[in-house]
């Protein structure tokens, strides 16, 4: 028998080490689906609900894998479904490679059923390498080049492939003009500083009193050495919610998130700082980074297209973190004299750990939600693997999860998007099946997203060895974090037909699966709530009755700004006077004495 395009495509694929696709089947790809019963499944077909959560799943996995990731989908519509999933990583940078149909050639042009110009659809999400098969003879070479430039460029791109060419015999470029061979993988290459760079970075930071650091995932392979600088400079480390499993939360001197989602230390070391070295991220709110003049700035970041946004920084590094830090840090003075700034930082997160410990256990109607984060934070393994949602959930991620050495996190960083929790743990989870995988998600991804795709969790549980997929969902009948930001930022009371959902059975859904489901109603179930699911021997969906009233107040909020709140809330929402009662209470523990203190 003859090797098809579709073979050859496969064939690539497995060459490259890719494992599974996460897909959608559709008539576009009919010629793939063929070649995948040809090859007996592999690389494996991993099927999910919806071409969207095939592109977050392929998300997920890069993220946990360091590996491409691979979704595909039919023409037209299955490919339009991916974009969502595609441009978050695309914000996130991350490796991922789109496989999708297209019409026959012959029809191409002539508003077939389902024809899309897929080239341009894409031209933007995938940017970097989006290119058209039309012929056998292009590849391996696009194949080869979309994949080379997913992990080089860290991002997207896409291979559009006509059902017809699909089904083609496959002839690869001959020795001749206009043909254009192609040979597999690409060595490891690490960027650095010049000499002079490093130098003049160092002069910064050795000229500072009060440093801070600022990391996000790109110093994830820096581990060592940003412990290291920041000891050595006496300074607090500061974390984009991307980088919030670089380094351990349980070291003294790491002041947590930092942004609206973020910690009161944050806030206050970047308020109070004098120098600023920001390593492998793109942080966006400059709010929240020191005034404009107040601090001498440094950034490392390995894309030269990434530095020196964000912040006016006098010495902008390009290069690999670990290995910028590496000579850098030779270059910086041993003898820093007094440590008062460090001190400082390291007891501004004292309090701050006492301030979260007193909001989560403040009264609430039914749970405080910051009780059902805070309440799993010390029952996570070590070797466990994080998701969180975008919405008030990723609040509670940010402030009450503590990230040990070992443990992994993330959720949709840049683009913020609503639905990739638990696409994102299933992609975790053919990742890395050895390793526990936890998705916190609200009530309103659950329903966009999540509950579709746990058909895919019981469909696949057998694939992974250790079973545990713990999807945990606040249940508060509202979409929450758009709820406050219109209190807060609009000054207008909660919009019910937009903001109010159905109370959905959550738990009872997944039991109806042949899973694991329980559903928490009282504060003194919680605990053992998140025990069962988590010692559950298959996935498991634990619900939790929240109250919407509990405010996710940002690190910087005052007094007057949460009396402006209140003003805006007494305008007629729905639920003010618990809101209000709430949002005082939880103010009010920052301001309590810190234990080790009377």
């Amino acid at each position: 028998m003859s090797t098809k395009v579709a073979d050859h495509i496969l064939e690539r694929l497995r060459a490259w080490g890719v494992e599974q696709v996460f897909a959608y089947p559709g008539d576009g790809i009919n010629g793939l689906l063929a070649a995948w019963g040809r090859a007996e499944d592999q690389p494996r077909f991993i099927q999910s609900r919806h071409e969207e959560m095939s592109a977050f799943e392929a998300v997920g996995y890069a993220k946990f894998s360091g590996r491409l990731g691979v979704c595909a989908a039919t023409s037209g519509p299955g490919a339009i479904h991916l974009l969502n999933g595609l441009y978050d990583a695309k914000l996130d940078h991350v490796p991922v490679l789109a496989i999708v149909g297209q019409t026959n050639r012959t029809a191409m042009g002539g508003s077939y059923q389902q024809e899309v110009d897929l080239h341009t659809l894409f031209k933007d999400v995938a940017s970097e390498f989006v290119e058209t098969v039309m012929v056998p003879e292009q590849l391996p070479n696009v194949l080869d080049r979309a994949i080379r430039t997913a992990y080089a460029r860290r991002c997207p791109t896409a291979l559009i492939i006509p059902g017809d060419v699909q089904e083609l015999d496959y002839s690869p470029p001959t020795h001749e003009f206009k043909m254009v061979p192609s040979s597999l993988g690409m060595s490891d290459y690490t960027a650095v500083p010049t000499d002079d760079a490093l130098r003049r970075a160092a002069d910064v930071l050795n000229a500072g009193d009060k440093p801070a650091i600022l990391i996000g995932q790109g110093a994830a392979g820096a581990v060592v050495e940003v412990q290291e600088i920041a000891e050595l400079l006496g300074a607090g480390v500061a974390k984009a919610l991307l980088g919030k499993d670089v380094l351990s939360d349980e070291l003294p001197y790491v002041t947590g998130p930092i942004g609206l989602l973020g910690s009161r230390p944050s806030y206050e070391m970047m308020r109070d700082c004098d120098t600023l070295l920001t390593i492998g991220s793109s942080f966006p709110y400059t709010q929240f980074m020191p005034d404009f003049g107040k601090a001498r700035g440094v950034q490392i970041d390995i894309d030269p297209h990434m530095v020196g946004m964000r912040y006016p920084y006098e010495v902008n590094l390009v290069g690999d973190a670990k290995a910028t830090l590496q000579r850098l840090i030779p270059l910086l003075q041993t003898d820093r004299g007094g440590r008062e700034w460090y001190d400082t930082v390291c007891a501004n997160v004292k309090r701050w750990h006492e301030t979260m410990e007193r909001r989560a256990g403040l009264s609430a109607d039914p749970i405080n939600p910051e009780y059902v984060a805070r309440a799993l934070d010390p029952l996570l393994p070590d070797n466990a693997i994080l998701t969180s949602d975008s919405g008030s959930v990723a609040n509670w991620y940010a402030r009450h999860i503590t990230m040990r050495p070992g443990m992994r996190g993330s959720l949709s960083g840049t683009l913020a998007t609503m639905g990739p929790g638990v696409p994102y743990a299933i992609g975790a989870k053919f990742a890395h099946p050895d390793r526990p995988v936890i998705a916190l998600v609200g009530d309103g991804a659950m329903q966009m997203n999540g509950l579709a795709e746990m058909i895919t969790a019981a469909k696949y549980r057998d694939r992974w060895s250790d079973p545990r997929l713990v999807v945990g969902v606040w249940n508060n009948r509202d979409l929450n974090q758009v709820t406050w930001e219109m209190r807060a930022m609009e000054g207008s009371p909660s919009f019910l037909p937009s903001q109010e959902i159905p109370d959905v059975q959550y738990a009872a859904f997944a039991r109806s699966l042949g899973l694991t489901g329980v559903r928490v109603e009282k504060a003194e179930e919680v605990e053992a709530g998140w025990r069962a699911a988590l010692e559950a021997d298959g996935p498991a969906v634990i619900e939790f009755l929240t109250d919407p009233a509990v405010p996710p107040i940002p690190p910087h909020a005052t007094w007057e700004q949460m009396e402006a709140t209140a003003t805006s809330i007494l305008k007629g929402d729905a639920d003010r006077g618990s809101m209000i009662r709430q949002g005082l209470k939880a103010k009010v523990q920052e301001f309590l004495p810190s234990r080790g203190k009377h």
